[in-house]
């Protein structure tokens, strides 16, 4: 392993306003900024940076900046992502210049994918940066930037400007404190002579129009036409698919709550496809689904042992019997926390694989070229109505199709689910089946919300039963594995009580997550009935 590979990127929450300025504005004195007391230091440098991004400018569109840049205190290669209150800036040393630090690439493969990374923009800059200290220590930066910048696109030039920047020192960035410094800051440089910049950033200012001759990224390419089924269905997509990318850089950090999210925005797009086909159609679908159903599967397991770690978690502060033995306590605290990890590493694996990659182009190609039905599935019509007409009675055609079904799954569950002559586990099965079907005809109604269909108490009443089923879907899959422990323990030669007494509070916890379950079915039928092609 390179020493390269083995360096761990810094991460840093960037907070800062940039402005304006004229070549003859005088520094003011910053001391008189809230919260200044003092000026720690003041350094001259020169820096120059290269940033880099694929030849449609995918980082660039994406709000993200790449680059390496050489001079002052953190140079290096640096990559800058959105994020709440702020950008997320990630570091690595400069110790191959000609190689992008792999640790960086992960936080963009799913944009960049294979696609090479070349220089798009060089800006170098004459800074005098000024530390700014408060009684408790530094609190903040000010750069007097002078910069020269030029574009390595076609068409792209030399450009010259000047700007401020403020930004937050560490200890201050995402804090109270420091977001007042942040606007009393801007309100005291304006009144000193600087203005709101126009552009976002030094590398936008650098492309200029140039951009314009940068072609588009695929999934951007596509054009449906408006107002028709198809272009509600693309656009729905579409938000899944920036949905998938966003979230994939944060399930390889194990953030909280990104594995559930990731999952949701494929099964979400894979439903999307099957619910909507005859509006969409072709080979490609099939094929489609089945990979967004491969990795919906692979990000299930970690997101079923993240769920039932906390369920444990919580039955064991919510005991108060004090029966549960140290020995069994110990296994319900780690073991599926050790499940969890596995299937988070096997996510990674999925997430660096060429077939991850492959479903990536995959629906970015479907979305530059939507395979839309002839005639849109609008069906032939004597022209008596709208086309805007037609295409609601479409949506709603497909919307009454994912509610028969939902109709039909909710029959068995009326009929068997207390018939105890059947195994339990099928009459669970009856009630998943349900909540299958709550969740592809919300996203159906979502859709067809978008398309000026009044779906949106729908959308709301399935969402509350798909909610409400998937608390007893948590509390089977709970069960499951209190029963594996059970068996393991059991093998191990262990008193197995404690995890009977879990179980069946689990199975109490479930019974009482269907007390509403008919009127919340019966709402999503009043809320059916409300709409009108």
């Amino acid at each position: 392993m390179s020493e390269q590979a083995e360096q761990t990127p810094q991460n840093f929450l960037e907070v800062e306003i940039k402005l304006a300025v004229d070549e003859d504005t005088g520094i003011p004195d910053l001391i008189q900024l809230p919260g200044v007391t003092s000026i720690e230091s003041t350094q001259e440098h020169n820096l120059s940076a290269v940033y880099y991004d694929t030849a449609d400018l995918r980082l660039t569109r994406s709000k993200i900046t790449l680059r390496r840049r050489t001079g002052g205190s953190d140079d290096g290669w640096h990559i800058k992502l959105p994020q709440e209150g702020g950008r997320k800036e990630v570091r690595m040393p400069l110790d191959d210049p000609t190689t992008v630090p792999e640790a960086l690439l992960s936080e963009v493969r799913a944009i960049v994918r294979t696609e090479p990374l070349e220089p798009i923009a060089q800006v170098d800059n004459r800074r005098v940066e000024i530390t700014l200290a408060g009684e408790g220590g530094p609190v903040a930066e000010f750069c007097d930037d002078h910069v020269t910048a030029w574009s390595l696109l076609p068409g792209g030039e030399r450009t010259t400007w000047r700007e401020w920047e403020l930004e937050l020192a560490d200890a201050l960035a995402g804090t109270e404190a420091g977001d007042d410094l942040i606007t009393q800051a801007g309100s005291f440089l304006i009144s000193a002579g600087a203005r709101k910049s126009s552009s976002p950033s030094k590398l936008a200012t650098a492309l200029g129009d140039s951009i314009k001759s940068a072609p588009l990224p695929p999934h951007v390419q596509g054009e449906v036409e408006e107002g028709t089924p198809a272009a509600a269905v693309v656009s729905s997509l579409r938000k899944q698919r920036d949905a998938i990318v966003g979230w994939e850089p944060r399930v390889r950090a194990d953030e909280f709550d990104s594995v559930h999210q990731l999952r949701v925005a494929t099964r979400e797009m894979r439903s999307l496809l099957e619910t909507f086909e005859g509006i969409l159609e072709g080979e490609a679908l099939a094929t489609l689904e089945d990979e967004l159903k491969f990795s919906a599967g692979v990000l299930g397991v970690a997101r079923d042992a993240e769920v039932v770690e906390e369920r444990f978690l919580a039955l064991l502060d919510s005991d108060e019997s004090g029966l549960i033995d140290d020995t069994a306590r110990t296994h319900i605290e780690h073991d599926m926390r050790r499940d969890y990890e596995a299937a988070h590493a096997d996510i990674v694996e999925m997430l660096d694989s060429e077939r991850f990659m492959s479903l990536l182009d995959a629906v970015d190609a479907l979305l530059a070229e939507p395979p839309v039905a002839v005639g849109d599935g609008a069906g032939d019509d004597d022209g008596a109505k709208s086309e805007k007409k037609q295409s609601k009675e479409v949506l709603y055609d497909h919307l009454k199709r994912g509610y028969k079904k939902l109709k039909k799954r909710h029959k068995k569950v009326a009929e068997y689910y207390d018939d105890t002559t059947l195994p339990l586990h099928e009459r669970e099965n009856y009630v998943h089946d349900v909540r299958k079907a709550a969740k592809k005809l919300r996203y159906s109604a979502v859709a067809a919300q978008e398309a000026g269909l009044k779906a949106g108490r729908l959308a709301k009443a399935c969402k509350a039963l798909q909610s409400q089923l998937g608390d007893f879907q948590d509390a089977v899959t709970s069960r499951e594995r209190i029963e594996r422990l059970a068996n393991e323990a059991r093998e191990r030669g262990e008193d197995t009580f404690s995890y009977g007494m879990l179980y069946q509070r689990e199975l109490d916890r479930g019974e009482a997550s269907l007390r509403d379950y008919d009127d919340t079915v019966r709402e999503v039928r009043k809320a059916f009935k409300k709409i009108k092609p």
